[in-house]
């Protein structure tokens, strides 16, 4: 074991989280487990549970969520995109600047302990904590000098120079790609000089508090699912990637196994995922369906033959009461008079009519007139506090075995091409948690489920610290 202490006390304890975006229990807890003996050894020797993701199951706001113990709505963000305002084209993207509240890290650190943090989600623009931070795939650039991606400023040039020549990936670009070889290549390597990196941290930084999150999993999910899922729709026994993702998780625990093996002997272990993952059938042309159930009218017919996103399409404000986003789970918008600047749904009808439209979209059904379990939620309903602008409904279509499609041209409600290129993967809603101590083994106990936001308040519980009152998670307790 790896006893470099950086005049620390041995006893005081030591945390060790290994983040793992779109880690499913199914992989993890079943299917590989006997592919992966050091994440086998950590749930034999430790205990686990399936942790249930936030609302909704997406990288951004769930890893924001976990390490605030705050749900979506008290973070105020829904989505990578969000509304700016009520006006129709107001959007921004939730980078690190959207994210209000202290995460663990920033707790940890006031307390005088020392934190390294890599790749988690909403950690560009560069925040400075207590200890060494390497932000995460919303990173626009490692290589451009005018952007800052690690603290302190000098760790950049420690990074460079230890991949050098190569450089350092916050994410694979463009992983919907049909050249699945190319992107299984880029996917290895950018795991591969991210280990790299995690090992000479361990070896030459103080912590008391490590944690990253490898984006590659979430990465290879989307692009490879059909070719590993033999019950995906368009699932090629033949097809030459059809172990690429069970040969991913093998290299990965692997990697996994040489930061284990450089941990100080008192440093607990936590394994974390932010959602799970399941096939997805296709995509639901939301806007297509609410312009054809009258919902939404256009000034002018989109040019045939080509696809019109949203933003370019001319939306007849003063007819229109809904329209959506696209993405992995659908946004539903009202336009509400003195809400919206043409809003013309009455303000007092505004409950009726959003329970007759979420009526309507639940009774989507397939392209073969079947059911499709559609979930739907008031962000009223579950979370804390609704902050900023939320959508009205946040709708799982096909409990998340369809996509949201926002776009126009696709020739009816129904798609099975994704206009952002080729996707073969939903989002789960659950994800992993696994916890290993030091000394006492606790022998592989299967806990009752939790909640990504318990993470927190049980990583400060470890430490000895206590939980803020408005954190909204709870403490697991692991015997």
């Amino acid at each position: 074991m790896f006893k470099k202490l950086f005049g620390r006390k041995a006893k005081d304890p030591r945390l060790f989280v290994i983040g793992l975006d779109c880690a499913p229990p199914e992989l993890l807890f079943d299917q590989f487990r006997a592919d992966m003996p050091n994440i086998s050894r950590l749930i034999s020797q430790g205990a686990y549970s399936e942790l249930k993701s936030a609302t909704p199951a997406i990288t951004v706001p769930a890893w924001s969520s976990m390490t605030s113990s705050k749900d979506p709505g008290t973070l105020g963000f829904y989505g990578f995109r969000n509304r700016k305002d009520y006006t129709y084209d107001g959007r921004y993207i939730a980078t690190g600047l959207a994210v209000k509240e202290k995460r663990v890290w920033d707790i940890l650190g006031d307390a005088g302990k020392q934190c390294i943090v890599v790749g988690v989600p909403q950690t560009y623009p560069i925040r400075p904590i207590n200890g060494h931070l390497i932000s995460s795939f919303l990173t626009p650039s490692t290589t451009s000098p005018s952007i800052q991606w690690t603290h302190p400023v000098s760790l950049r040039t420690e990074v460079e120079q230890l991949l050098a020549p190569e450089v350092y990936d916050v994410d694979v670009p463009q992983f919907r790609t049909n050249d699945k070889a190319h992107l299984l290549q880029q996917i290895h390597d950018m795991t591969r000089k991210r280990f790299k990196v995690l090992r000479y941290l361990l070896e030459n930084k103080p912590w008391d508090f490590f944690m990253f999150v490898e984006m590659g999993v979430d990465r290879i999910h989307h692009a490879l699912w059909a070719h590993h899922d033999a019950t995906h729709p368009k699932h090629d026994p033949n097809s030459p990637f059809v172990n690429a993702i069970r040969d991913y998780y093998r290299y990965l625990d692997g990697e996994i196994g040489t930061l284990l093996e450089r941990l100080p002997e008192e440093a607990h272990v936590m394994v974390v995922s932010d959602h799970g993952v399941k096939k997805m059938d296709g995509g639901i042309c939301i806007n297509e369906w609410l312009r054809r159930e009258g919902y939404l009218v256009l000034r002018e017919e989109p040019p045939a033959g080509t696809l019109t996103t949203f933003e370019k399409a001319a939306v007849d404000w003063e007819k229109t009461t809904v329209w959506g986003d696209g993405g992995y789970y659908a946004r539903i918008f009202l336009n509400v008079q003195g809400r919206e600047p043409q809003g013309i749904i009455p303000a007092g009808d505004y409950e009726a009519f959003r329970d007759k439209i979420a009526a309507h979209i639940k009774a989507i059904p397939n392209p073969n007139g079947q059911p499709i379990n559609t979930i739907i939620f008031k962000p009223q309903d579950i979370y804390h506090q609704v902050r900023n602008v939320a959508p009205d409904l946040i709708v799982y279509l096909g409990n998340l075995e369809w996509r949201s499609v926002g776009s126009f041209g696709h020739g009816g409600i129904y798609t099975f091409e994704n206009d952002t290129g080729p996707d073969d993967a939903n989002h789960a809603e659950y994800g992993v948690y696994i916890y290993t101590p030091p000394e006492k083994n606790l022998g592989g106990k299967q806990l009752p489920r939790t909640q990504l936001m318990d993470f927190a308040p049980t990583v400060l519980n470890l430490f000895g610290l206590p939980v803020p009152p408005d954190m909204q998670g709870h403490i697991i307790h692991h015997q």
